[in-house]
């Protein structure tokens, strides 16, 4: 599940589909879309065993998308795992389940959503990381800190009115300004305001905000991790060395094909699986340290959190079926404090999500995105986020880097795929047993997982500095003060809240909550000093920024059947004139023609500049 850069995954062919004497056994494409042959990158798509309008048989469909969804499984429990503790619910295993499962069903929901409706991408929707920590900082005003009866295990009976409201009323808190802030979304990507708004913001404000997300999180990586360290470290140890040591060995597995029945074919799993597998070992030594006594029974003691049954309850006491709805947990509540908050990882969200629209085209065989589909897209996932909000998962919703690495891996880019994936979170949503399996991880293992995922997003966030001049003082001024304010003005804030007072309680509720959330006060400097400090386009990293996903439009009837609308919406249904103007629908040519008419017609030059400037926003912002 660590994410990996497109470079070196472009040069990874899938072993699945090659045969004996190395060839591989790729579907045809058309000339349209293998595009042209010259340029860096152009060959990636004749590699591809199905490209994203393709559909492969339906075994692969399931086996390929199980696979996806469980890519994106750290990323999905850990969210829950983390506002556990905020919620007051550290030691109510059986909701932690709950929203786990939660989150399975709504990250379903909001891709195939996705695929089917907005950007047409095959691109996996889930929980966000750029929402916890706006969320975290919410629930520590005064006014939400846990009682602290909740924090000792003894006193907190799970079932009892007094605790149910202790938490359900944090957890519609977040609900209320979660679906607020989306439409927020939801109006920038319809309303087409998308490149507008990019035209402000580079790789100086993406760097310090990404960076900012995970960086205030290594207290909570400590916390479990120092559980036990050398169960923490064990699982780093797994994870590091599958995804990076073994990542290039294969493993001979049974397959079976007709003609050829049974036979062994490399698999590169270790590349492919290396969080699923890391964490399972780790899981099962803590399981043989437990059984034998290694692991102390003492509640009290160091490391007993590391045993296994500790947490094993809760498979006991989770049901088998349970359909998670919106409204669960009561009535939402709002508060402005919470709004501004969320707004600021909403923002951070769009901004990640539109830099995985351009990879994901690259990797699946599509053209870069037109303007229309990523409009659809943006406003998708705010109707992501308002769902998500709703049925109260806590946390929002957005576009899965690591699932977007898992196209270059298996070379499989069809559609078909990721909605057979979405159909296995929404079925593990309702398995009440699945989400429970997770919740009883042994708290050690969490903690190391976290180490290595948290070093992640702070490296991808540190990353988009490769597109300025890190030579230029200006650059380095901006980046390095706007990540070191990011870390000291919310620890002080923290501090002295009461210095912060007005005398208005709402006002006192937005200062306190954006003043503590970090990648909202690193990410604020980084824009506005990005954009009143003198410097050239180039020396901003603007001009490379906007030049690395640049992709030429040749064919408009191979954008038309990847990024239309499904069904027939704006052709043969809902075909009126007006359809068109609409940021989010496509642009139509001229009279409906192709454009092997418009070329006779001399046309060909001015529909090929209006299409490149459809698929332009006004930076790159991949992550």
């Amino acid at each position: 599940m660590t994410p990996s850069t497109d470079k070196k995954l472009n040069g990874i062919d899938n072993p699945s589909f090659m045969s004996e004497d190395g060839s591989h056994h790729c579907a045809s494409l058309d000339g349209a879309a293998q595009g042209p042959k010259k340029g860096k990158g152009k060959g990636q798509s004749n590699k591809l065993a199905y490209t994203v309008t393709d559909i492969p048989p339906w075994y692969l469909c399931i086996l390929l998308g199980i696979q996806h969804f469980l890519t994106a499984i750290g990323g999905l429990v850990a969210i829950p795992l983390i506002l556990s503790k905020e919620l007051c619910l550290q030691h109510d295993l059986l909701t932690q389940s709950h929203l786990i499962s939660t989150i399975f069903f709504v990250s379903g929901i909001c891709t195939l959503l996705q695929v089917l409706f907005g950007v047409r991408l095959p691109i996996i929707q889930g929980g966000t990381f750029s929402f916890l920590t706006p969320t975290l900082a919410m629930l520590s005003l005064p006014k939400w800190k846990c009682p602290a009866w909740t924090e000792n295990a003894t006193l907190v009976n799970t079932y009892s009115p007094e605790f149910i409201e202790v938490w359900q009323t944090r957890m519609r808190e977040v609900q209320g300004a979660i679906m607020v802030a989306s439409c927020f979304q939801i109006f920038v990507g319809f309303s087409g305001l998308v490149g507008f708004l990019m035209r402000f913001i580079g790789p100086l404000t993406i760097a310090p905000t990404i960076t900012l997300v995970a960086l205030p999180l290594f207290d909570s990586a400590g916390d479990k991790a120092g559980q036990h360290w050398g169960v923490a470290f064990m699982t780093v140890f797994f994870i590091v060395l599958f995804s990076q040591y073994l990542k290039d060995v294969p493993v001979p597995l049974p397959l079976y094909q007709r003609g050829k029945k049974c036979h062994f074919s490399p698999i590169y799993i270790f590349q492919i699986f290396p969080v699923l597998l890391g964490l399972s070992l780790s899981w099962l030594l803590c399981y043989i340290l437990t059984v034998t006594d290694v692991l102390p029974t003492d509640p009290i003691a160091y490391g007993h959190l590391a045993r296994t049954d500790t947490r094993g309850d809760v498979l006991s006491q989770a049901p088998w079926f349970r359909l998670p709805y919106p409204g669960q947990w009561g009535m939402p509540t709002v508060s402005l404090a919470g709004i501004f908050g969320i707004l600021a990882g909403v923002i951070s969200s769009m901004l990640e999500s539109m830099g995985d629209y351009y990879a994901c085209a690259r990797l699946s065989g599509a053209p870069p995105p037109p303007k229309h589909a990523i409009n659809r897209g943006i406003g998708v996932e705010g109707i992501g986020c308002l769902l998500a909000g709703a049925w109260g998962t806590g946390n929002g919703t957005t576009s899965y880097s690591e699932n977007v690495g898992a196209l270059g891996i298996t070379k499989v880019g069809s559609r078909m795929v990721i909605i057979a994936g979405a159909c296995a979170m929404l079925l593990s949503g309702i398995f009440g047993k699945v989400g429970a399996m997770l919740a009883s991880i042994p708290t050690p293992v969490i903690g190391g997982l976290f180490l290595v995922m948290f070093g992640i997003i702070t490296a991808v966030g540190i990353s988009n500095l490769q597109y300025t001049d890190m030579n230029s003082s200006r650059n380095i001024f901006i980046f390095g003060f706007s990540v070191f304010a990011g870390l000291t003005i919310p620890n002080w804030a923290n501090k002295n809240n009461m210095l912060l007072e007005t005398g208005i309680i709402q006002l006192d509720q937005v200062i306190q909550v954006l003043l503590t959330t970090g990648m909202f006060v690193g990410g604020l400097l980084g824009f506005i000093l990005d954009n009143t400090i003198p410097g050239t386009r180039e020396e901003r990293g603007l001009l490379a920024w906007k030049h690395s996903h640049k992709g030429e439009v040749d064919n408009s009837q191979l954008i038309s059947k990847v990024y239309d609308l499904p069904f027939g919406i704006g052709t043969k249904y809902c075909a009126v004139s007006w359809f068109r103007y609409l940021p989010a629908c496509p642009r139509k040519l001229p009279g409906g023609k192709k454009m092997d008419e418009l070329k006779a017609a001399g046309q060909e030059s001015s529909v090929k500049a209006s299409l490149e400037r459809d698929s332009e926003i006004g930076a790159d912002t991949r992550i």
